[in-house]
């Protein structure tokens, strides 16, 4: 099973290797405007905000994790394909949003079949996430040079042959069921209990802890839409941006290999405040590069991908297992929902509307995001 797992995450991120890094520049060589770019980015994460919650409430409701996500994957796949029949900015907004009802649950699903497939060793979960990181690399890096030499019209069928991938290996996971479904208890008393669970996940210290994770993943959202697209308008080559993004993510498996290490001797709050500092200066270095010529600075910025994303991820993944009860998926699914979803989405759109007239100023306003992110974890009494 766990050799399923780090299939899973391997697909999953080839597929984001591809979409991340090329998706808004392929966009950008259609002729869309920085708002609209920025409309589609946040349009899709706000699908990511709402519906991976409403389907893990209904997986932890019905017992029916396994069939939700393999319908998700398979319909997501052929919304998909719509895209091979327009260019044009309202119908691919339309398609991408209807698509994105379907394929935002399937990371925050991923990640619930994680801490239960791992069992004991949720410590160890770097290992089987670390061969997304892995993919990612690979098909930055290929594409970037590949791209140099087509165009980047071949960004929708590499990424619906993933998403066909994913599909398949849906059918291979898990049926794994509640615990709470092995007693006596009434099917109307399991109903009510996933609502009683789901509203006494929202304490105090939990929900400022979202409220810190939703501000440091609002100062990625410049990075995420327009990191591409700004190494481009400085004069940097595909081939470049393709590595610089590879970069990011190979500073991020030492984090994933030895995470289990790691978090046993450091506390989770540690991580995250020193996780929030290095977005801060990440965001800084980005916005003092100015020309083609800063090759190193760009590469130093996304080295700092490890703390930025590697830890904080993975200490925000164990601490809402810590605070969700056990067996249910709606947890990691309200995290997705508020620093994937809504906290992307108000990163990219917020950036999309001032790209345009800022450039790297909004990477500026970015580091201060990140900022207000460290102090607020400060604050949060959190037991790790």
């Amino acid at each position: 099973m766990k050799f399923l797992l780090g299939t899973q995450y391997f697909v999953y991120f080839a597929v984001r290797g591809v979409v991340l890094p090329y998706f808004n520049l392929f966009c950008h060589h259609l002729g869309f405007s920085g708002f609209e770019i920025g409309l589609l980015s946040s349009v899709q994460t706000a699908f990511v905000m709402i519906f991976p919650v409403l389907w893990a409430v209904a997986a932890d409701r019905f017992d029916a994790r396994k069939p939700i996500f393999v319908i998700c994957t398979i319909i997501a796949s052929l919304l998909w394909s719509l895209l091979f029949f327009t260019q044009n900015f309202f119908p691919i907004l339309i398609i991408l949003s209807i698509q994105s009802i379907f394929y935002a649950p399937i990371i925050s699903f991923l990640e619930a079949f994680a801490m239960d497939i791992l069992g004991k060793d949720k410590k160890k979960y770097g290992k089987s996430r670390v061969w997304g990181t892995i993919s990612f690399i690979a098909v930055s890096l290929i594409l970037g040079k590949a791209l140099s030499v087509y165009s980047t019209s071949i960004i929708v069928p590499l990424v619906l042959l993933g998403m066909i991938a994913q599909s398949a290996l849906a059918f291979k996971m898990p049926n794994i069921t509640q615990k709470r479904s092995d007693s006596k208890i009434s099917s109307p008393q399991i109903l009510n209990s996933s609502w009683s669970d789901f509203r006494a996940f929202f304490s105090l210290h939990t929900s400022l802890f979202l409220l810190a994770a939703f501000l440091m993943l609002v100062s990625h959202g410049a990075y995420y839409g327009f990191f591409s697209i700004y190494l481009e308008s400085l004069g940097f080559s595909t081939g470049f941006i393709g590595f610089a993004w590879a970069v990011a993510s190979f500073a991020e498996i030492g984090v994933m290999v030895y995470a289990d290490s790691i978090f046993a001797r450091v506390a989770l709050k540690k991580v995250l405040v020193v996780s929030c500092f290095f977005a801060f200066v990440r965001w800084i270095l980005l916005f003092t590069t100015d020309s083609s010529a800063s090759y190193s600075v760009i590469l130093f910025s996304q080295l700092l991908h490890a703390f930025t994303y590697g830890s904080f991820h993975i200490a925000s993944i164990l601490a809402i297992d810590k605070l969700s009860p056990e067996g249910t998926t709606f947890g990691q699914a309200v995290n997705n929902a508020i620093t994937y979803g809504a906290g992307i989405m108000v990163g990219f759109f917020l950036s999309g509307i001032f790209y345009d007239t800022l450039h790297g100023y909004i990477f500026f306003a970015s580091s201060f995001v990140a900022f207000a992110s460290g102090l607020l974890i400060l604050a949060v009494r959190f037991d790790a």
